[in-house]
């Protein structure tokens, strides 16, 4: 079975770290520009972490994935509590996140990346078009040193273990249907 990616609509955003409880420091906030790249849609996007996913959770994941593929990681996926964080543009209520990790760059900066499952409205899951095969949205956020991010969520790309770092990861990156640009943290 394929394992691949959907990006909801216009906006966005899997790896990990710490599973510490959020409090005011750990928190943090980001605002993006979101253009889709096929249709020209564009939107504000906001984007808040409340606390990085665990190593336990990320290998719950990976264990997920590796043993049943797309459907066995989309479950564990499902069951991850509390959220991580969450993602809403300025006419949506938020869609949760259960899976983000950030990761420090080699030249200064830091990637941070996200997974949930997509949300899959009535009309979609009663016709089964073929996007049903693709249940997540992940998203990457690349920063540079100074702190300048822009970032790529791609439609049905394909997603990979990577066995060398263990970890989730869009299989190519380069591919844009909607990328975030102006990335910047909200203090």
């Amino acid at each position: 079975m394929k394992k691949f990616l959907v990006l909801f609509g216009v906006v966005l955003t899997v790896a990990l770290s710490l599973g510490v409880p959020a409090s005011a420091q750990q928190r943090q906030s980001y605002r993006a520009f979101a253009v889709s790249m096929p249709t020209g849609a564009a939107g504000q996007v906001d984007i808040v972490f409340e606390r990085w996913s665990s190593e336990a959770e990320r290998e719950t994941l990976t264990a997920a994935f590796n043993a049943k593929g797309q459907d066995g990681l989309l479950s564990a996926l499902q069951k991850v509590k509390p959220r991580v964080g969450y993602y809403r543009t300025p006419n949506s209520i938020g869609i949760d996140i259960q899976f983000a990790k950030e990761i420090p760059g080699e030249d200064g900066g830091k990637r941070i990346i996200f997974l949930t499952d997509r949300r899959i409205g009535f009309t979609e899951a009663r016709n089964r078009p073929r996007t049903i095969d693709y249940p997540f949205t992940m998203v990457e956020m690349r920063f540079d040193k100074n702190g300048v991010g822009e970032g790529r969520a791609s439609v049905m790309t394909m997603i990979t273990h990577n066995k060398k770092t263990n970890q989730i990861e869009l299989e190519n990156y380069s591919s844009d249907p909607v990328r975030l640009t102006k990335i910047e943290a909200i203090k």
